[in-house]
């Protein structure tokens, strides 16, 4: 009796855990779905205001907003925060999409939309769902895993393809030149398949290409 009153326990334990995330996507989707136009940057959390690749970001988040091009971001600092800073400071719209994490992750204070998450598959399905266009700047492992999973889901055709570009040549070279080397040559993937990245330095020009690419 106690044994199936435990097996109870937790199976309800884990429908209680469907409807919470049924609403965390609920809320996500009812959060954004009229902010318009957008694109998702990614970057590290870990860079500081006084490096060149954040003052970067902030700029070109300046550029999409004066272009009516919301910024949306995982809502913390870095990267995370250049790019908001710089949307909101342009009067954009300035997206943060924030996840609870026991340590690192802070709201930043320029997000003028924001959303908090507890599971990172719905936050990553948002950031996919309301953008146009994929900005990646330098970062580690979540920055790598939010490209990677975008360029799965371009290449497999589960979502329509959009710009993956990632910004600073000499930090995503050597990236690109391994995928090159090893992915395409023992043809792990195909030709085309190495088309969807561009590596770009230069935020007048990446808020050109995205313009040309994309019709909204």
């Amino acid at each position: 009796m106690e044994k199936q009153f435990l097996i109870d326990d937790i199976t309800l334990g884990e429908s209680w855990r469907l409807f919470r995330i049924m609403g965390e996507f609920v809320d996500g989707v009812e959060a954004l779905h009229d902010i318009g136009p957008a694109v998702s940057f990614f970057g590290s959390a870990r860079i500081t205001p006084d490096e060149a690749i954040y003052q970067k970001a902030e700029h070109l988040a300046a550029l999409f907003a004066q272009q009516h091009i919301g910024v949306i971001t995982g809502g913390g600092g870095g990267i995370m925060e250049a790019a908001n800073k710089g949307a909101a400071t342009a009067g954009g719209v300035s997206v943060g999409l924030n996840i609870i994490l026991p340590h690192e992750q802070k709201p930043n204070a320029y997000a003028t939309v924001t959303q908090q998450f507890k599971y990172f598959f719905i936050r990553k399905l948002m950031f996919v769902k309301y953008a146009m266009a994929y900005i990646i700047f330098p970062g580690g492992f979540g920055t790598l895993d939010e490209l990677f999973e975008a360029v799965t889901l371009i290449q497999t055709h589960r979502i329509k393809p959009f710009p993956v570009i990632l910004v600073g040549s000499g930090y995503w070279e050597g990236l690109v030149d391994w995928v090159k080397a090893h992915l395409l040559e023992e043809k792990r993937i195909s030709p085309d398949d190495i088309d969807i990245l561009q590596v770009m330095d230069d935020p007048e020009m990446i808020v050109k290409t995205i313009q040309k690419l994309v019709i909204f």
